[in-house]
């Protein structure tokens, strides 16, 4: 950078060159070339302006760019050329022409650079200049040329593909170089040509110059010498194959053809340029001395290039080599075998080939037995890697070298041993064996056919053709295939994959195993047909030769068999003889040749047929299997000599022989042999003559199989048969494959091979002798038909037909020794007419019956489709396909059952009395029987699961019938009868049974319902409540009652047994098709079909649901949390298509019901109010609970009931009310129920109902309201008779009452009343009328009557019934209230709540009275029954009128005091007041109930968690109740909060008011708006400052503390210690691992993020104060932080992905709602909003509790959170939980710290304080006098998750000590103390004030003031006078345990 311009400088920018370019420039020559260059030198001018300016003319950016070429770095040079590369592009051609010098001189060296990309780059940089400046280019075209016609051989394509392309554009310019006239002699295409000519001086100029360079001449930096060995090598290599190219391109065809066009000058001008390119090129190989130093060079690149050049020499210019070179040059080139690198081989053999023909005489000048070492090393060395490369070219090679060169005979003796010996058998690819094959036959026969050219004497020439056949042929190759040799590696294996046995006829599995050999097997192959094509051409051509090979194979192949076991790879050499024979048949015999059959095949067989009839070895008969089938039977036989030397016989004869030596030998018992002669057996069938073979072999195998059973039972007899099913089997597969071979009439189909020996013995085996393998093997074969493909039989119908129903009856057997009745049922079903004798015989055994049913399904397992055989009108087919399916199910239910314990070690296949016995355990009968049945039904379930669906598509609608109603019939059997498990696993078991059987044996939707209408079809114990009545004629159902007994106390267990399961029957296959009958496709499509549907709905069964839903409740569901939802859901799926819709069939029947069996049930119990699954439970009527259910979800859960349907519904319910003139009582019963739930759709007028004219609404909604009017009149006419009946009148007024219906409406503790109706004036008199005329009623029947009668005795229904009224008139009514009407409302919600409270209060004392004595006792039981009656004791009618008062106290808050509260003061302002009285007592006692409530649990909970889930269950059933109570909790004022607490605590009992709350919050069975009521009274005064602490921990909450209180309490703090709350002590300290190994969702989880809010809210709640800092201290000393490891278990993070760019798009949904919950808490200081959220708990609110608890936490904890996250060990959760806080949480909370630094802190004077806030750093200083101090707070981008950062930036007239001291104190009170910033600044201030008044610090802080409660120093060591602050010292006493001075450890 530094450097001065001159020799410097120059150095820099000389390129590479050697120092012969300096010696070739002339004396006083200024410039060289064009340009100021030679080659790739610069020549420097003497100026010293052109020294200075070497870029004068250039632009300036130009400039720079091509200066920054000249760097080492190769980045920048990439940079610069992409730079130049574009400013080429858009500059002018007239500005870029001049910068061609300066940018050739970078080129030239560029293009060396050892950088690819760089000279990649630089090509594509030369593009862009020669398509911008065209023929500006042609002045420079010389000196550019060799270098670009250089940069074409670039070793790396992709440069060398860059140049060519810039290249092509120069030429496509049309450039106009300065011999015009080429332009015009040249086509277009050759214009490439143009420029090689008119430079070709130049550019060999150029090579010559690069070919001299060295490596140091390359480069004149510091290029490390590795580098610049590549790049000398690339240059060298590159240069060779550019002389190379040019020579071949200039002295080539296209360049004589244009010589022998172009005539006159033009071809003068071309003769010219082709003597230049002579002279040239014999000037370079002078020159480089014949290029013999580069083919010694050690890169093959080079050398490679270099045998490549020599070759265009030897083509092109071949006078070159004359005699004062050849010898070197001969020596070189024949010599170069000895090149070892396989990349070089190419040219090499392209090099010695051309020599050779060229130069004959060359082989005369060198060492020729050395060439031929070299050459013989060559080839034993496989070539050195090249043998696709080699081998090929060798025959050329002996053809070019001369006959005088060599002796031939040793010759070609030596190169075919060296050429073998250079194999490689078994590291050699399929590709190499191939070319070194192919090479050794053209190599051998090449030798064969040309010995007349090394000798001309018949004898001698005779003599060699025997030698080659002898010494090569035989010795090398055939017994290399035979393998005879020995060889060195006995442990190599190799697997067959003979592609030619793909074609073959050969089945046989053993010619595709592994052979025990050493070659691979594609060597052999290779080898083979290398033998092979031998032999072939030497048949055609020297036929004499062709019987020494014959005669050898003969002999060696006799001798193997001879031997046979004794040779040690005896098969291997059998399996060779036998591929031969193969390849053979593939090459040879399909060209007409017959001399393998007459040479080979048949004197082979003569010869060893005798030896091989003796040998019991497989791989002999193959041999024979083979020939067979290759060259026929007959004629393979045919010669063979027998013992009347008998040399040919006729067909009788052969014949003959089969029938008495070859059909006996190959059926000569089962042993090695066996299946290789059952192959040549089957081969030596003729089809002529099938008929008489096949009986000949049938009758020889079954002669001795029909005997009785004591003369059959020899292992020979079963030999036989086993044989027999083998050969049938063979026949399958050949028969299926369609390989019969020569049988292509007789014998090709089963038909051919079927006879009645064969039908006798199957007969006589399956009933006689059933329990050998051999005889399921037999019968399995003969049956065939093992799979759907190939139904393959060889026994007639009869036969299989008894077959068949002895396999019946052997599976029937073992289902009648079952222990399940339903099992034994079924024997009934599947053989009527034999199930008595199987119940009650006792013979045979258990284990003949396992045996014969084993025997029985193997067979059958092997032949499942051989029972199309029988008629479709045949039982037997679905009763042995039923059997299947039992047998299955019983296995499944005994495992289910637990019926054998160790069945579930068994294997399906095991044998059970082999597992008994290795497992040691002696079994019982009953295990061992149930071990076996469980491992055939095993097999059995196995065997069903892989029979295609095909099949059973396959089997006529008849069998399809009678199997399923046997199945159906056992499906019911075992769920009515079936005792011995639990309902529940019986019914899923069933339940998949019949799914199962669904999905195998229906074909359709119609027999799928069918089926399922015989499985519900009427019985015994089903059904109960709806008796389905069938119209056969139009599929039609109707529903009948009159049979149904309500009293099912008998038949219940099976019943609700068989609901089970049908609910998991419809949960498994859907509602759709067991309810509503429809199949399982989408509704579009099953109603797009007008035909369809109706059929559809044909098969619906509404009664079926009407029968579930009644039921109600079953072991394992219920009809509202199982089978209602999945009806819904269908509901809903299916709404929009009428026919399939079931639910107003469903809705009909229970109303039916209903009104058939009446109703006990009285609605004004019901809670109308508070519709809820909860309230219809409380129903006791079946019809009426399932009907409400039913309307309930359909109005009001889900709200899918469209209006018609609910006017169709009442108009129905209507016109059931009166029977003639006569009130149907039933149906008035019912109709308060169906008007509760359907009134509110009724009165609703949408748009959809208007504009929907085609279903009317009925009724209208003026006809509705006129029934409504006549409904209340009639009530009024009850009250005014004489004497109203109370039922009666009760009844109307229920219907009345539920025509004005009220919802409670609101979330946790904000409920609210909603009138659900607008009512007309009419109606607003007629219910004031009704509810005076009530009142008058019910007071006189509750006022003492003075009469003999007494009073009335009034029923609870009337008590309800007044107070519902009440609270109906109240919401509905109540401005036309009137005096009386006021009081009476008032009063009766005041008593119905006083009166509650002494029954809440009295159950609360009876509990306490229960535990204390407990406490004594210790008697749990007694106690908790205790519990339970005093829970009892709690009237649900009190319950029920205290829930009617504090809706009436709802409504009057709404009324008076929110809604119109001005209008009613103006018309009842005494009334008002009235109310405030009743209000305010009410409010007291709704408190007392709420905390009776909780104290009553807290009590309990301290006897066991079961006492306190009594309490809790109890209140679960009025969770309406309960939440109105924590509604008019959360509103309470203070003083009614503080009255109850009081009167709680004067209550005296063993529980106060805040463990009741506790109890309430961690309740085990918790209501919801009870717990939110219970956390804000926690939280909130008077409760909260007492609803931490132990009351006998320090509470003060100020500051204004005696010092002698301090002191005091300093002095017995070692005794007393901080302490919890019991209650929120044992939520918040549960052990870690507990929690996070917790769910989620948990209950105790929940309540530990609970109790956390509860501190964090009291913490906030505390001002400063030393009660504050105790329970601060307390939690970071003693409480786990297990909260925060919970916190992040429900914030899913991604780590490093917290972008805050991006955080709001890569937060999940709960990491969205935390991030937004803890920046509200931050803000608010409060977690509230998120515990009114939390339930019920879901992910969402406990990730969104989870934040906001964490953002107060680092607001009010950040030293305890940071502690936390510094002992963090995985790092991606840390930095994840960095990022998050830092996104969401610190920048609120920073802004906050700056707002109260900025706002709370006052400058004066001496003090400043200034604030960045987007460096979050606040800046003080202070200055007073001559002293001053600049203190700098940087607060963390995650604040407070990395610790502040205090800095003294300036400092005067303070000591170091000192300094040092306060900023130690004000960095640990901000990082340890949780102090605030602003806190810290202003007690900093303060420390400097005080510090000037003369006040020492306190020794332990370091501090004047102290950093809580802002005192001084003022307690004083009597010894050392020091004083400290008492908060210091008392917190040095704690955690010291002593009471000494710190720092004179005196005591204090």
């Amino acid at each position: 950078m530094g450097k001065q311009k001159g020799e410097g400088g120059r150095s820099k920018n000389r390129p590479s060159s050697s120092s012969l370019h300096a010696s070739l420039l002339p004396t006083g020559v200024s410039s060289a070339g064009f340009g100021g260059y030679l080659g790739s030198s610069r020549l420097e001018s003497a100026s010293s302006s052109e020294e200075s300016v070497p870029f004068s003319d250039v632009d300036s950016e130009v400039a720079q760019h091509l200066k920054r070429l000249g760097r080492k770095d190769p980045t920048t040079k990439l940079k610069a050329l992409s730079s130049l590369s574009s400013l080429f592009k858009q500059k002018p051609s007239e500005e870029i022409v001049q910068i061609v010098p300066q940018w050739a001189f970078e080129y030239k060296k560029l293009l060396h650079d050892y950088n690819r990309e760089v000279r990649r780059a630089t090509h594509e940089t030369m593009a862009s200049l020669v398509t911008n400046i065209r023929r500006g280019l042609a002045p420079h075209l010389k000196s550019l040329m060799g270098p670009w016609w250089l940069s074409q051989f670039d070793p790396t394509p992709e440069v060398s593909q860059a140049a060519r392309r810039s290249f092509e554009i120069w030429h496509l310019m049309r450039v106009t170089v300065h011999i015009s006239y080429f332009m015009a002699a040249f086509p277009a295409s050759e214009r490439r040509l143009d420029a090689l000519m008119l430079c070709v001086k130049d550019i060999f100029l150029y090579l010559d110059e690069n070919l001299k360079l060295s490596p140091q001449a390359l480069s004149d930096k510091a290029t490390p010498m590795d580098e610049l060995e590549d790049m000398h090598q690339r240059v060298i290599s590159s240069s060779l194959l550019a002389v190379t190219t040019l020579i071949d391109i200039l002295l080539g065809v296209k360049l004589q053809h244009h010589d022998d066009e172009i005539l006159g000058t033009e071809q003068k001008a071309l003769s010219k340029f082709r003597m230049t390119t002579i002279s040239c090129a014999e000037n370079m190989f002078s020159i480089h001395k014949c290029f013999i130093d580069f083919l010694k060079s050690k890169n093959p690149t080079v050398r490679s290039a270099t045998y490549s050049v020599l070759t265009s020499y030897i083509k092109h210019i071949p006078h070159t080599f004359n005699e004062g070179n050849m010898k070197v040059i001969s020596s070189a080139i024949l010599g170069s075998f000895q090149e070892k690198d396989a990349s070089c081989h190419s040219s090499m053999w392209g090099m010695i080939l051309h020599f050779s023909r060229t130069f004959p005489d060359s082989w005369s000048h060198c060492s020729i037995q050395k060439v031929l070492n070299r050459f013989w090393l060559f080839l034993r060395n496989g070539c050195y890697g090249s043998q696709q490369i080699s081998y090929p070219v060798l025959t050329q090679f002996l053809e070019s070298i001369p006959l005088k060169a060599v002796v031939w005979e040793q010759f070609i003796f030596e190169f075919l041993h060296n050429l073998w010996a250079g194999r490689n058998p078994f590291h050699s690819s399929a590709a190499v064996s191939t070319a070194f094959f192919n090479a050794f036959k053209q190599c051998f026969l090449w030798a064969l056919h040309n010995i007349s050219r090394y000798t001309s004497e018949v004898d001698a020439s005779n003599y060699l053709h025997v030698k080659l056949i002898n010494s090569i042929f035989l010795e090398l190759l055939w017994h290399d295939y035979l393998l005879l040799l020995p060889t060195n590696n006995d442990e190599i294996s190799y697997k067959r994959i003979d592609g030619l046995e793909v074609d073959s006829q050969l089945s046989d599995q053993r010619s595709l195993r592994e052979l025990n050999s050493n070659y691979p097997f594609s060597y052999l192959q290779e080898l083979g047909k290398c033998i092979i094509g031998v032999l072939s051409d030497i048949s055609l051509k020297e036929y004499d030769l062709l019987n020494a090979f014959c005669t050898s194979f003969r002999r060696d192949c006799l001798e193997i068999i001879q031997q046979g076991e004794h040779l040690q790879k005896f098969h291997e050499h059998i399996e060779q003889i036998v591929c031969f024979f193969r390849l053979l048949d593939l090459l040879v015999l399909p060209e007409g040749q017959t001399w393998p059959l007459d040479f080979l095949a048949r004197p082979l067989i003569t010869d060893s047929f005798p030896e091989i009839r003796s040998m019991d070895t497989p791989a002999v008969v193959r041999l024979l299997s083979v020939l067979a089938e290759i060259f026929g039977p007959v004629t393979i036989f045919s010669y063979i000599e027998t013992n009347d030397n008998k040399e040919k016989f006729n067909m009788d004869d052969f014949l003959q022989t089969f029938n008495n030596d070859l059909v006996p030998w190959c059926l000569d018992g089962n042993n090695h042999t066996s299946n290789s002669k059952l192959d040549l057996l089957i081969a030596l069938i003729q089809e002529e003559y099938f008929f008489e073979q096949w009986c000949s072999i049938i009758t020889y195998a079954t002669k001795h199989q029909i005997y009785s059973e004591s003369d059959i039972q020899t292992s020979d007899r079963f030999d036989k048969l086993e044989l027999l099913a083998l050969l049938l089997e063979k026949v399958t597969d050949r028969i299926v494959s369609k390989k019969v071979g020569n049988l292509q009439k007789n014998g090709s189909l089963p038909e051919h091979w079927r006879h009645d020996m064969l039908d006798s013995a199957a007969i006589y085996i399956t009933r006689h002798f059933p329990s050998r393998g051999c005889s399921a093997q037999f019968l399995r074969a003969a049956l065939g038909a093992s799979s759907q493909d190939h139904q393959i039989c060889y026994l007639s119908r009869e036969a299989v037909m008894i077959i068949f129903e002895e396999i019946m009856k052997n599976l029937v057997l073992v289902l009648s020794a079952s222990s399940f009745e339903w099992a034994k049922f079924s024997c009934s079903l599947l053989l009527p007419a034999e199930s008595e004798y199987l119940m009650h015989s006792n013979e045979p055994s258990f284990l003949i019956k396992y045996e014969l049913a084993q025997f029985s399904f193997e067979v059958l397992e092997g032949s499942i489709f051989s029972l199309k055989i029988l008629d479709e009108e045949c039982t037997l087919v679905p009763s042995i396909l039923a059997v299947l399916f039992i047998i299955d199910w019983e296995a499944s239910m005994a495992l289910v059952s637990g019926e054998d314990n160790d069945s579930e070690s068994c294997k399906d296949d095991g044998d059970p009395y082999a597992y008994a016995s290795a497992s040691g355990v002696i079994r019982d009968h009953s295990q061992e029987q149930g071990f076996l049945k469980l491992t055939l039904g095993r097999r059995i379930h196995a065997f069903r699961r892989k029979i295609s669906m095909a099949f059973w598509g396959s089997l006529s609608s008849s069998i399809v019938t009678r199997l399923g109603n046997i199945l159906v019939q056992t499906v019911r059997y075992a769920v009515f009868e079936m005792n011995d498990l639990s309902p529940d696993r019986v019914s899923a078991l069933c339940s998949q049974w019949v799914v199962e059987m669904l999905m195998t044996i229906c074909h359709n939707h119609t027999e799928s319902q069918c089926l399922l209408d015989q499985l519900f079809s009427e019985g015994k114990s089903w059904p109960f409540w709806a008796k389905p009545l069938f119209h056969l004629e139009t599929r039609s159902t109707s529903v009948s009652f009159d049979s149904v007994h309500i009293d099912y106390s008998l038949d219940e267990l099976r019943h609700h047994q068989f609901v089970s399961f049908v609910d998991k029957l419809i949960s498994s296959i859907g509602m759709g098709k067991v309810i509503a009958g429809v199949p399982d496709i989408s509704l579009s499509v099953a109603s797009a079909s007008t035909e369809v549907a109706p059929s559809y709905s044909s098969f619906s069964r509404a009664w079926l649901a009407a029968e579930i839903l009644c039921t109600w409740k079953w072991q394992g569901g219920t009809a509202l949390s199982s089978f209602l939802p999945s009806l819904i859901t269908y509901v809903k799926s299916e709404a929009s298509s009428d026919e399939t819709n079931i639910v107003p069939s469903i809705v009909d029947i229970l109303l039916d019901g209903t009104l058939h069996h009446g109703a006990s049930s009285q609605w004004i119990f019901f809670n109308a109010w508070c519709l809820s699954d909860d309230e219809v439970e409380k129903i006791q009527d079946p019809y009426l609970r399932a009907l409400i259910s039913v309307l309930l979800t359909l109005n009001v859960k889900d709200n899918i009931w469209r209006k018609p349907d609910a006017a169709v519904f009442f108009k129905r319910v209507i016109d059931k009310l009166f029977i003639t003139e006569t009130v149907n009582r039933n149906c008035l019963i019912v109709l308060p129920f169906v008007l509760t739930i359907i009134i509110q759709p009724l009165l609703e007028i949408s748009e959809l109902d208007q504009a929907d004219n085609d279903v009317p609404l009925v009724p209208p909604t003026n006809d509705l309201l006129n029934v409504i009017l006549s409904w209340l009149q009639t009530a009024i006419s009850c009250l005014s008779s004489g004497d109203p009946s109370q039922q009666d009148l009760e009844e109307w007024v229920q219907v009345v009452l539920s025509c004005y219906p009220l919802r409670v409406i609101g979330g946790f503790g904000k409920l609210g009343v909603e009138l659900k109706r607008d009512i007309s004036s009419v109606e607003r008199s007629l219910l004031l009328n009704l509810f005076r005329k009530y009142q008058k009623f019910y007071s006189d029947a509750v006022a003492p009557v003075q009469s003999s009668n007494g009073r009335i005795i009034l029923s609870k229904s009337t008590h309800m019934t007044i107070a519902k009224l009440t609270a109906v008139l109240t919401s509905y009514c109540l401005p036309e209230f009137e005096e009386n009407d006021w009081t009476f409302v008032l009063d009766r919600s005041h008593k119905g709540i006083e009166s509650f409270v002494l029954l809440m209060e009295e159950m609360t004392e009876n509990i306490d009275d229960a535990v204390i004595n407990y406490q004594v006792t210790a008697e749990l039981g007694i106690t908790l029954e205790k519990l339970n009656l005093a829970v009892r004791a709690l009237d649900p009618l009190a319950i029920n009128i205290a829930n009617a008062s504090l809706i009436i106290h709802c409504v009057l808050s709404q009324k008076l005091e929110l809604q119109d509260a001005d209008d009613f003061e103006n018309l009842w302002p005494s009334n008002l007041g009235k109310w405030a009285d009743v209000k305010s007592r009410s409010m007291g006692n709704i408190l007392r109930i709420f905390l009776a409530t909780g104290v009553a649990e807290a009590i309990a909970s301290s006897c066991c968690e079961e006492a306190s889930s009594i309490i809790a269950s109890s209140r679960l059933a009025y969770s309406q109740f309960w939440g109105l109570v924590a509604s008019f909790v959360n509103s309470s004022p203070h003083h009614v909060r503080s009255s109850a607490i009081e009167s709680m605590e004067l209550w005296g009992l063993s529980k106060g008011s805040v463990s009741s709350l506790y109890a309430i919050i961690f309740s085990p069975q918790p209501i919801s708006s009870l717990q939110l009521a219970a956390y804000t009274l926690l939280t909130s005064e008077p409760i909260c400052p007492i609803s931490l602490v132990k009351g006998s921990c320090l509470e003060g909450t100020g500051v204004a503390i005696q010092e002698s209180d301090i002191l005091h309490n300093i002095e017995s703090s070692s005794e007393e210690s901080f302490l919890l709350r019991d209650e929120i002590s044992c939520m918040i300290q549960k052990p870690t691992a507990e929690l996070l190994e917790m769910d989620l969702l948990a209950q105790d989880r929940v309540n530990f993020f609970v109790a956390w809010a509860v501190l964090l809210s009291h913490l906030h709640s505390l001002p400063p104060s030393i009660a504050r800092e105790k329970l601060v201290q307390y939690i970071q000393d003693s409480v786990s932080s297990a909260i925060l490891d919970c916190i992040f278990q429900h914030i899913p993070l991604k780590p490093g992905t917290m972008n805050a760019k991006k955080k709001d798009a890569e937060l999940a949904s709960e990491a969205s709602n935390a991030a937004n919950a803890s920046k509200h808490a931050i803000s608010t200081c409060s977690v509230l909003l998120y515990v009114e959220s939390l339930w019920p708990a879901g992910p969402e609110n406990m990730a969104s509790l989870a934040g906001s608890i964490y953002g107060m936490m680092i607001r009010l904890l950040p030293s305890y959170v940071r502690s936390w996250f510094t002992s963090l060990r995985d790092r991606s959760l840390s930095s994840a939980i960095e990022s998050f806080t830092k996104a969401w949480c610190s920048p609120p909370l920073i802004l906050d710290e700056l707002s109260k630094v900025k706002e709370t802190i006052v400058a004066d004077e001496n003090f400043s304080v200034s604030v960045n806030r987007s460096a979050y750093e606040i800046v003080a200083t202070y200055k007073k006098e001559e002293t001053g101090m600049d203190l700098v707070i940087r607060l963390p981008s995650c604040y407070p998750l990395r610790p502040v950062d205090v800095e003294c930036t300036r400092s005067l007239g303070i000591s170091e000590v000192k300094q040092r001291k306060w900023l130690l104190s004000l960095t640990a009170f901000i990082r340890n103390q949780n102090g605030a910033i602003a806190e810290a600044i202003r007690i900093w201030k303060s420390n400097f004030d005080k510090e000037f008044e003369g006040v020492e610090e306190c020794p332990i802080c370091y501090s004047i003031i102290h950093t809580n409660n802002h005192s001084l120093p003022r307690l004083a060591c009597k010894t050392c006078k020091h004083k400290f602050h008492s908060a210091c010292l008392y917190k040095w006493f704690s955690t010291s345990h002593k009471s000494t001075c710190p720092l004179c450890q005196t005591p204090f």
